[in-house]
């Protein structure tokens, strides 16, 4: 039987393409918002760390109504870092809106998120967005797309995939992009007459596969996912199963059922195969489980999801600051708040360690990592994080390295930095195009080789550079790359920052801290450009004499402090450093605090 009331699509798309703000449009435009409401901008990226960084990171679901037909979106993240997500939600949907930008073409994730599409044989329509820019290359983004989908060896029919232009901040579509579009009414047509209704068997036995978690402090874990077969009932028996994982069986009852209309989840007594649905009652769901009738508890196959590449240790904060600005300290707290996070993401892996008051968590990138330091220290938590590491893989007597692929679009006279840069770093280019008056460039790169590189990069550009990376597999170790070529500028003893101490340290490198500021022993207050640490005292005090000008103090000057923020500190710190992170500040310190110590530690080779 064919649902011809139900389409369930997907957008995909490279990071900052208009996805979300073409959603928007869709939302107003199918009337899910009154005429007077007022609606804020991207109005799907929830999160705060979403609305600032103007990405999505969790995938999110709506649905808009169109000549009676029910559209369920789901917006999907288009940062590598979030690929984990992409491949799950596509399980859900039976069609696929690409969004390309109008000026930048196809992009790596573009390229990523539609091979996972195509492989699970997805219909696609081309959608090219942002066509008011005035830098928009519409033919030639075009043939682009078109040499992307040879590339990818689509089939025939994804090769001939209709194409709509549109404005999302405008709210508007049209099939020929000589001509001005109205509304979206053409982009919604699409929709419903190219992706054809599903087949689904309403009669048999229910089934429906998780594709995506959420976590309630009332019901516990929701279970969202499409029902694959069969109808779901409120406070019906079903099973649990999972096609990876045997053993997993379990039995539960689904408590309440919830379906997507907008943006709101409305509570319902039945749904049947086709639908996208929330449900709550089962404890232990995970992404990946299938949610079966007693009568016949089958799974359904599921991709695995891909391994993480980068990991860092997390540990309870035991700086002379511990416990006077975080709400939870403590190594249960912290052991919590992991493994909750671990329910929701799929793509990271948290396990424990030797020592009681550590564990290892591991993601698919440094932004993936920060995203989940950002966040946990806004929830009020207060630890401590080691720097990044790579994680290894064994072939034989082979060690392998994870490498990804590395696409910087630069102005022509900017890409001498950018070879230096990428021969320190192991860098190897892969192909290399002009763009009017820029030039792309492709490097493949270990991952180690990455860290740090971003704000350097935009140092090297001045900021005009376009930094874009991917998973690109696992290849033979490199070499060894020298991680930073700088030293730390380390406080002496504890106390506050005094202008004096300040002015004296500022001559050995640049500090990240101004007057007034609280400091331990063993902390880091500034970079030194020699490749050493040096301990500097920024609480010593001018000695008081009889002979003193007036307003002798006022003429030291000192220069505007560094503030780091949690990228740039996790990209800056060595392995013989932590950074601890509490709610209101980010400090980085030695491993070590006592200066004695940390000398006879490097001196018998331990740091």
């Amino acid at each position: 039987m064919k649902r011809t009331d139900v389409r369930n699509v997907a957008i995909i798309a490279h990071v900052d393409h208009g996805k979300t703000t073409l959603v928007n449009e869709l939302l107003k435009q199918g009337g899910i918002f009154r005429e007077n409401q007022e609606v804020q901008d991207r109005v799907m990226d929830s999160g705060d760390l979403e609305r600032e960084r103007g990405i999505t990171i969790l995938a999110k679901n709506t649905s808009v109504f169109y000549k009676g037909v029910k559209i369920n979106i789901v917006d999907t993240p288009g940062h590598a870092d979030f690929g984990g997500e992409v491949e799950r939600v596509l399980k859900m949907v039976n069609g696929v809106l690409v969004l390309v930008d109008a000026c930048e073409g196809p992009m790596p994730q573009t390229r990523f998120v539609m091979q996972k599409a195509l492989e699970l044989n997805h219909k696609l329509i081309i959608v090219v967005n942002k066509i008011d820019r005035p830098d928009a290359r519409l033919s030639e983004v075009q043939d682009e797309i078109l040499e992307l989908l040879f590339d990818l060896n689509a089939s025939d029919e994804q090769i001939d995939s209709p194409i709509i232009f549109c404005s999302g901040r405008e709210g508007t579509a049209t099939k020929d992009y000589h001509e001005q579009g109205k509304d979206l009414t053409p982009l919604f047509e699409e929709i419903i007459n190219y992706f054809e209704p599903q087949e689904v068997d309403e009669e048999g036995p229910f089934q429906m596969l998780v594709s995506s978690i959420d976590y309630n402090e009332y019901v516990g874990r929701i279970g969202i996912g499409r029902i694959e077969r069969g109808k779901a009932t409120v406070n019906q028996d079903v099973g649990t199963c999972n096609y990876n994982v045997s053993g997993k069986e379990q039995k539960g009852k689904l408590v309440t059922i919830y379906q997507i209309e907008g943006l709101n989840r409305v509570p319902v007594e039945s749904a049947k195969a086709g639908d996208i649905v929330c449900i709550s009652g089962l404890e232990n769901i995970s992404i990946g489980d299938t949610v079966c009738d007693l009568s016949k508890i089958e799974p359904v196959p599921f991709v695995k999801i891909s391994e993480p590449t980068v990991e860092m240790t997390f540990s309870v904060n035991d700086s002379p600051f511990a416990g006077k600005e975080g709400k939870f300290v403590t190594t249960r707290h912290l052991r919590d708040r992991l493994f909750k996070e671990m329910l929701k993401d799929v793509s990271l892996r948290v396990e424990e360690t030797d020592s009681a008051d550590s564990y290892r968590v591991c993601g698919r990138g440094e932004m993936h990592l920060s995203i989940l330091i950002e966040t946990m220290r806004r929830g009020g938590y207060e630890f401590q994080v080691g720097a990044p590491k790579v994680m290894y893989k064994k072939d034989g007597d082979k060690l392998l390295e994870p490498i990804e692929k590395l696409v910087v679009d630069v102005p022509e006279d900017k890409t001498g930095p950018i070879f230096s840069a990428m021969g320190v770093r192991k860098g190897e280019l892969l192909q290399m195009e002009n763009i009017g008056s820029r030039i792309r460039l492709e490097f493949k790169i270990p991952a180690r080789g990455l860290f740090g590189y971003k704000s350097q990069f935009l140092t090297d550009t001045r900021g005009e550079g376009v930094f874009n990376t991917i998973f690109y597999g696992y290849e033979e170790y490199k070499g060894d790359i020298e991680r930073r070529t700088t030293g730390s500028l380390v406080a002496f003893e504890t106390g506050e920052s005094v202008t004096y101490g300040l002015f004296n340290a500022q001559g050995r490198g640049q500090l990240f801290i101004g007057a007034g500021v609280p400091v331990y022993e063993g902390m880091i207050v500034g970079v030194s450009p020699k490749n050493e640490d040096i301990v500097v005292n920024v609480c010593k005090k001018k000695h008081l004499t009889n002979t003193r000008a007036a307003g002798s103090d006022d003429a030291l000057r000192l220069e505007t402090p560094k503030i780091m923020s949690l990228e740039e500190a996790m990209e800056f710190i060595a392995d013989d450093e932590l950074l601890e992170i509490t709610p209101k500040n980010i400090r980085i310190r030695k491993k070590t605090l006592n200066t004695e110590m940390r000398a006879k530690r490097k001196a018998h080779g331990l740091e």
